[in-house]
């Protein structure tokens, strides 16, 4: 009887030795699994914001039945546009002239076949303003077709309305999209009971830059020109570990 028993102490402790080392094992391997398990959201942000910048285009444009009157023609244009422009408030060194272009236009038989003979000359200019008043350039885009009444050959581009803070907003606005993407996770991970760990991955999206109350979106990103009022979206997928 007491050969037997002196085996009962050594079997317990070996026996709960053993019950310890499954516990721990199935605890560190619950852990290990919990640690690979993440989940992935993807946050937004948004905001508005104004045009600080415009840029307006045009070209001024003559035609004449030899180059020389038609080059003289389109010179004289010129002070007419810069007369139009210093009245609405740009000096004449807020205008650009590219250089002048020029072509022949030749003849055309009934049948539609060119010929050789010149019947007129083309000659045109591109012209630009640039300025920080944004509200004036936008009203002037609307008047300035009217020099067509003074004899002016013009065309005007649309205008493009630029943000120039851009670079400091990026940084902003992918933050607060990713400060989305974590309080989606916290949300998701509280209503199935777990809790959230480190981040585990993120990647940011293009920015896309649209008209106000637009609903334009590209792959590629969007960076609108065309309004003065703007709307710049962020997103951001991240991965945050699950406890």
């Amino acid at each position: 009887m007491f050969k037997d028993n002196k085996f009962i102490l050594p079997s317990a402790i070996l026996g709960l030795f053993f019950l310890i080392s499954i516990f721990v094992i199935a605890s560190a391997w619950r852990n290990h699994t919990r640690s690979n398990q993440t989940i992935s959201v993807t946050g937004s942000a948004k905001m508005d914001i104004v045009s600080d910048f415009a840029v307006l285009r045009g070209t001024l444009s003559s035609q004449a039945n030899t180059a020389a009157e038609s080059f003289r023609l389109l010179n004289g244009q010129k002070p007419s546009l810069l007369d139009f422009l210093t009245k609405y408030g740009f000096p004449k060194e807020k205008i650009t002239f590219q250089t002048v272009n020029s072509y022949p236009l030749y003849e055309i038989t009934s049948t539609g076949v060119q010929t050789g003979n010149v019947r007129a000359y083309v000659y045109s200019q591109r012209f630009e303003l640039m300025s920080d008043d944004v509200t004036k350039v936008q009203s002037l885009s609307l008047d300035i077709s009217s020099l067509v009444e003074k004899g002016v050959n013009i065309s005007v581009d649309m205008p493009e309305y630029h943000y120039t803070k851009l670079a400091d907003l990026k940084i902003q606005i992918q933050a607060e999209a990713a400060k989305d993407a974590m309080n989606r996770a916290e949300k998701i991970a509280e209503a199935t009971g777990s809790s959230l760990g480190s981040m585990r991955s993120a990647r940011m999206g293009v920015l896309q830059i649209t008209p106000k109350f637009s609903n334009m979106v590209s792959d590629y990103g969007v960076n609108d020109l065309s309004s003065i009022e703007k709307e710049i979206t962020a997103v951001v997928s991240a991965a945050f570990e699950i406890r």
